[in-house]
């Protein structure tokens, strides 16, 4: 392969949002690198033999939601769907919370559904998740027209909302938090248990203010579009993007570390890296963590800089456990359990959840562990040699332990583990060592290892709070996808509108990109 040094676009790192972003650029007809520093592509998205051989695993991402309704997928601008080979299953019901005295409730894609398994607990509950549902699927349309394009000002934003009885509704929701949400529309503690667990998987807690719209967003979301899980493992999202770059001419370089940005005078030209200097005619696409900016560009503004330092990661992180299981887990709950690709393994009681999530505020491992556990493999047999499963444990834990700092989760992650595993005995039968054939335990530490977008262990870069949202996420400055006093570089990563998760949010920075360039963006994707 012949590496040239000048190109029109180069892109930092191939987190599945700078890979959209080059995407549109190399169906532009420019010439397009990335530059990735790890053996394999893909960020977050990313599937890899992590256990035993023939055993596939979604390293980070597992469900893609979000990006369902993102154009790059509904309308398949890059052809990624019909032309490079994505393909997704959309398992039904998609989550499902299994209760340590044995209950289960599920969450359909089909609201009547829904309506009939809340009113086994409670007719009340059922009556009001209506209510939730279909104020949900009118916020929708305002919620899509600004997720996958650059953000409008916040105070645009809230000053068309204050201008109808509905809109100032939806801004108070906004400034509300889940758990104010969840206790306003329901009452059985089933019920708000199954909810305010779901609606912290952004790695949120459940009484953060500014967090409630994310109930109704997602409800809305699920009854539209499900959730996907593509086939062959997560990373075939990647796979497609990287296809789709090749196959326009674009060239991609791993193992490769990017040390600076090259700017002059006062315009992106290109990176220095391990191996030499690369140079941009039009501009650089960069996965450049907030807290990281200053280590890639010299001379940045020192107000830009110190805002961007002080943003915050979430209050806790994520521990993983994958598992090469000899055969599929087999839930107490019974067979109906299996099938699904979120299986939320929970406490009967509101005040036991709860108090787990203040544990994890003071670095504390929660006494009732926040986990879930379930095999891919069951939805996607192609993870699995036949008869075989892969199985993933996604639990909350503090990044900072309060005994021993991050710095103790090398030592201490195996037997964690175990633990964890030993807890899920209650709701999985056959999770004893004896079904494992190999496992892959990944602490906060070892996330924050994976990848400098996730600072602190945060895999969704930055937290979702109200004042690190929209057009001044990851800060007021930053949020416009651009970084002040310097052209030509366009930030994308999952700390950038509009959060963290498979959205596809590339395409924003693409949008800013073409409008920098002179290029017709609309024109391009939809060729």
């Amino acid at each position: 392969m012949s590496i040239s040094t000048t190109y029109d676009v180069v892109a930092i790192g191939s987190g599945h949002n700078g890979l959209v972003a080059a995407g549109y650029l190399a169906k532009a007809g420019k010439s397009v690198l990335v530059i990735e520093k790890q053996p394999w592509l893909g960020g977050g998205v990313v599937t890899r033999e992590l256990t035993a051989p023939g055993f596939w695993h979604d390293q980070h991402s597992t469900a893609h939601i979000f990006i369902q309704a993102n154009p790059v997928l509904a309308k398949d601008e890059l052809g990624l769907k019909s032309r490079y080979g994505l393909e997704y299953i959309y398992p039904d019901p998609p989550h499902i919370s299994v209760f340590e005295d044995g209950e289960t409730l599920a969450l359909y894609t089909d609201r009547s559904k829904n309506y009939k398994a809340i009113e086994r607990f409670s007719k009340a509950d059922a009556e009001s998740f209506l209510k939730l549902a279909e104020l949900g699927d009118r916020i929708l349309p305002m919620l899509l027209a600004g997720l996958y394009s650059p953000p409008i000002p916040n105070g645009a934003m809230s000053a068309m909302l204050d201008q109808s009885r509905e809109g100032r509704e939806i801004l108070m929701i906004m400034q509300k938090s889940a758990l104010d949400i969840i206790r306003e529309y329901f009452e059985n503690d089933y019920i708000r248990v199954h909810f305010l667990k779901l609606v912290t998987e952004n790695l949120q807690l459940p009484d953060e203010m500014g967090t409630g719209i994310g109930l109704f967003m997602f409800i809305a979301f699920l009854e539209r579009y499900g959730i996907g899980v593509a086939r062959g493992g997560s990373g075939a999202l990647a796979d497609a993007l990287v296809a789709q770059i090749r196959d326009h001419g674009g060239t991609i370089l791993t193992e490769t570390k990017v040390e600076k940005v090259l700017v002059k005078g006062g315009r992106a030209v290109g990176v220095r890296t391990v191996i030499g200097e690369f140079f941009a005619r039009d501009c650089v696409i960069g996965a450049l963590h907030p807290h990281r900016l200053h280590s890639y560009i010299d001379n940045l503004d020192p107000y830009v800089d110190r805002a961007a330092r002080k943003t915050r990661p979430a209050a806790f992180s994520a521990f993983v456990v994958h598992g090469a299981l000899k055969e599929p887990a087999r839930f107490a709950a019974g067979d109906h359990v299996n099938g699904t690709i979120i299986t939320e393994l929970l406490p009967t009681r509101l005040d036991h959840l709860r108090r787990s999530f203040d544990e994890l505020r003071y670095g504390v491992l929660p006494e009732r562990p926040l986990f879930g556990g379930n095999c891919p493999s069951n939805v996607d047999p192609s993870r699995a040699p036949t008869g075989n499963a892969t199985f993933l444990m996604f639990s909350y834990a503090p990044y900072d332990l309060k005994d021993g700092g991050s710095a103790r989760w090398d030592s201490y992650k195996e037997e964690y583990a175990d633990w964890l595993c030993e807890k899920a005995g209650a709701y999985i039968t056959n999770l004893g060592k004896d079904n494992f054939i190999a496992r892959a335990v990944y602490s906060p530490l070892d996330l924050e290892r994976d990848s400098e977008s996730f600072q602190k262990g945060d895999i969704h870069g930055i937290a979702p709070y109200s004042y690190q949202f929209g057009s001044h996420r990851p800060t007021p400055d930053l949020g416009g996808l651009t970084v002040p006093g310097i052209e030509r570089l366009f930030l994308v990563g999952p700390f950038m509108h509009p959060g963290g998760g498979v959205f596809g949010a590339g395409r924003a920075a693409a949008m800013r990109a073409f409008e920098a360039i002179g290029l017709d963006f609309d024109k391009v994707s939809a060729a």
